[in-house]
């Protein structure tokens, strides 16, 4: 198959484009970076440099397209740090660019990478940015046939943490405990999106994405023994306490509401009822590979 790739080759892109060459597809990896290019061709796709907010450069890739791979990244909006950006209109302004160039292109078949939460528009904090994605998809044709990712919260976004760690001995969060909820690595996304993308699939179907079922308190054992520091802890404070902290850093304000949001959701369990609803059989990534992973990039750091 002919297949196009949003989203370069981030934790999901290089796993993702590195499957699919190796199955025999020819794959097409968007970058808006051109020094991306030569790692891109290095495994085995071809490069297409600019942005997906033009609209005429995705409508031109897309075409003949048998299948594209949609993504949105924060990053690629703006900063964080930025207050002047609207992140849920910049959302939906790249959903509907999606939706008029996978029309204008002819494509049929789409996967994309939302996230759990996008099932409601309430109780969600900042993910209500995918569920407004997924309904402005939901607008092509019907014979558009749509497959709609649903990754839960990524292993890979502890490390955002690694500065408490180093400093306070704690990864610090405004929920916590005993509760288990579940997580997923990128390499598992990677690998159901590789093996989605090669089956047949028609109308608009959600598939949830998780590599295991963790604590906060068994994560921070886990992360504490691989590098070396069984005391580390999963430090619990006030919401209000930690939209101060986020809001003193400079995080844009409607980013840093949304988080501590989404972490009230995540601590009552709230957030995964559609999740577990729907619970799709687990991938092969485990929190203490994880850790490993995560206490060897320690090492490379220093």
């Amino acid at each position: 198959m002919r297949i196009i790739l949003t989203g370069s080759l981030g934790n999901i892109g290089k796993p993702l484009t590195r499957l699919l060459v190796q199955r025999g597809h020819h794959i097409t990896v968007i970058s808006s970076k051109v020094e991306r290019v030569s790692d891109i061709r290095n495994l085995g796709a071809v490069a297409a440099i600019g942005s997906i907010q033009d609209l005429d450069f995705l409508r031109e890739t897309f075409n003949g397209a048998d299948a594209v791979y949609l993504m949105e990244a924060w990053e690629g909006i703006g900063s964080l740090f930025d207050n002047k950006i609207d992140f849920l209109a910049e959302f939906k302004k790249i959903a509907q660019n999606y939706v008029t160039a996978v029309q204008q292109s002819g494509v049929k078949k789409i996967i994309h990478l939302s996230s759990v939460g996008a099932h409601s528009d309430q109780g969600n904090g900042s993910l209500l940015v995918h569920y407004h994605v997924e309904q402005i998809l939901k607008t092509l044709p019907e014979d558009v046939s749509i497959k709609l990712m649903r990754p839960v919260g990524f292993f890979s976004n502890l490390y955002r943490s690694l500065l408490t760690i180093q400093s306070q001995g704690a990864i610090i969060q405004s929920y916590g405990g005993d509760r288990k909820e579940p997580w997923v690595s990128p390499y598992d996304i990677a690998a159901t999106i590789a093996d989605e993308m090669e089956k047949s699939f028609n109308g608009r179907t959600v598939h949830y994405m998780a590599s295991d079922e963790v604590s906060p308190n068994e994560i921070a054992a886990a992360l504490g023994q691989s590098i070396g520091n069984p005391d580390l802890e999963w430090k619990v404070i006030p919401g209000e306490d930690l939209l101060d902290q986020m809001l003193s850093a400079g995080v844009n304000e409607w980013i840093a509401k949304g988080m501590v949001a989404m972490q009230q959701s995540q601590g009552d369990g709230s957030l995964y009822e559609d999740f577990y609803a729907n619970k799709p059989t687990l991938g092969k990534v485990k929190l203490a590979d994880f850790a490993g992973e995560f206490a060897q990039s320690i090492t490379n750091s220093i």
